[in-house]
């Protein structure tokens, strides 16, 4: 069978937070997320959900896509091609938004190959994440 996408919906939000602590990662809170966790888009393929990743969009012309996640369980080959469509429907959702850009933060030296074979450019070297909780 072939991967499929769609959407996230508002259940989707727990079972990524599954796959965060499976990573070792904490889960960004729900509203710290566009749409409150449903502004992204899930791959699956036979009933198995694959990989996930969020895009903001802003006034200007450019999108930011961020915290992709994938499946811990999910050993199968090819799960670089789950991850490559993702981003690819990521990229041309923000087309179809009038997005000019899209903008993203890799720290995971696989996804950022993957990013490079798609066409990302590197934008800053050794910078910091800066949050502030307001």
């Amino acid at each position: 069978m072939e991967f499929s996408v769609r959407f996230l919906n508002e259940t989707d939000y727990d079972v990524l937070c599954q796959w965060w602590k499976a990573f070792r990662w904490t889960a960004p809170p729900r509203d710290f997320l566009p749409e409150n966790g449903t502004g992204g888009m899930m791959v699956h393929k036979d009933g198995v959900n694959i990989v996930a990743g969020f895009i903001y969009f802003t006034n200007s012309a450019i999108a930011w896509s961020e915290f992709i996640i994938s499946n811990f369980d999910y050993k199968d080959k090819d799960r670089k091609e789950a991850i490559k469509i993702l981003i690819y429907e990521l990229n041309e959702l923000a087309k179809r938004k009038g997005s000019k850009y899209i903008y993203t933060v890799v720290k995971n030296q696989n996804l950022k190959k993957i990013y490079q074979e798609m066409g990302y450019a590197n934008g800053s070297v050794k910078v910091d994440e800066m949050v502030l909780v307001l």
